[in-house]
């Protein structure tokens, strides 16, 4: 019988197991799903800057797919470039989803899906917007511009430096600063032994001190004695302006004015008849002929006196043998 697996065809077996091997080993090194399922959706893009295909595919930090393959139409090079990507089926995408490009500093490009608000989702093979997102990369670029405008006054800046440390006079400063420096030195030094001494000092003059806070604490003691005697004497004072309020309160004040008032009342009756022409010293007081009659007899009566006086016997005569003619 004739064998059917010559050599040859054995070999071209091989080689045909071999070739398929290493495109799936391709695929799957690239990170594409040999037997998976997963939703196919493509995104337009006007620049692909840094992706190619088995860039993956974030969404909310997480890895949700992979680009599966990316189309440039050269006969349109106005068109936009669409990118294919696999997403994990079990994902929702509704419609108003964007897909950015992020670079990172060190050059790593993924694809970030920014997924919409509508509850409406996004069928399979459906169309995504897409854009570059240039991240820290992007700031550093639009910083760029300014940097350069930046650089003539920057080497302005540091010529006049460069003139500034050239100059005589910047290393004559720093030969003073040298001396002042050496100057600081010794004063220090010499504040260090004033210092030493002061601290010698300082027990006789803490002794003192303690001394004078003692006689100072005797003062405040006679003084805290003076103050507490004042507070007795404060306390008496009240004590007896006390008493005297219940005193001056135990008084029948209403019945003392009422006596009083009628006192007075008397005093101006009284007083009232005195000016009038009533009575025996309302008369003496207001009638001038009686005080002049008084007048007259009290001079008559004077001169009554002073005749007995002056010849007594005219007037008293005492015998026992009777009265002589005179």
């Amino acid at each position: 019988m004739k064998k059917v697996f010559t050599p040859q065809v054995k070999i071209a077996v091989v080689a045909l197991l071999a070739i398929v091997v290493l495109f799936f080993g391709i695929q799957f090194l690239k990170g594409l799903s040999l037997f998976s399922n997963d939703a196919h959706y493509r995104i337009k893009f006007n620049d692909i800057t840094g992706l190619s295909t088995s860039t993956p595919v974030y969404a909310r930090g997480f890895k949700v797919g992979v680009v599966r393959d990316i189309d440039y139409n050269y006969d349109k090079l106005g068109e936009s470039i669409t990118v294919d990507i696999d997403v994990d089926k079990t994902m929702k995408v509704p419609e108003g989803t964007t897909a950015e490009i992020i670079s990172d500093i060190m050059g790593n490009v993924k694809v970030v899906l920014k997924l919409g608000d509508s509850k409406k989702l996004l069928a399979a093979n459906g169309w995504i917007d897409g854009c570059i997102n240039d991240g820290t990369l992007g700031d550093i670029k639009g910083m760029v511009p300014a940097i350069q405008k930046m650089l003539p006054k920057v080497d302005s800046i540091l010529g006049s430096v460069n003139s500034l440390l050239a100059d005589p006079a910047l290393r004559t400063s720093l030969h003073n600063v040298e001396d002042i420096t050496t100057n600081l030195t010794t004063t220090s030094r010499e504040l260090n032994q004033l210092l030493a001494q002061a601290n010698g000092a300082l027990p006789t003059v803490v002794g003192k001190a303690g001394r004078v806070m003692d006689n100072a604490n005797g003062v405040m003691l006679n003084a805290n004695k003076g103050i507490t005697e004042a507070r007795g004497a404060i306390r008496g004072a009240n004590t007896m302006m006390g008493n005297l309020n219940n005193k001056v309160n135990e008084l029948d004040i209403a019945t003392t004015m009422a006596k009083v008032n009628a006192t007075i009342d008397n005093m101006n009756a009284f007083t009232a008849k005195l000016n009038s022409n009533e009575g025996t010293l309302g008369l003496m007081l207001n009638d001038a002929n009686l005080y002049n009659n008084l007048n007259n007899t009290v001079r008559t009566a004077d001169s009554l006196l002073t005749n007995v006086k002056a010849h007594p016997k005219r007037y008293v005569h005492f015998s026992l043998f009777g009265r002589k003619d005179k």
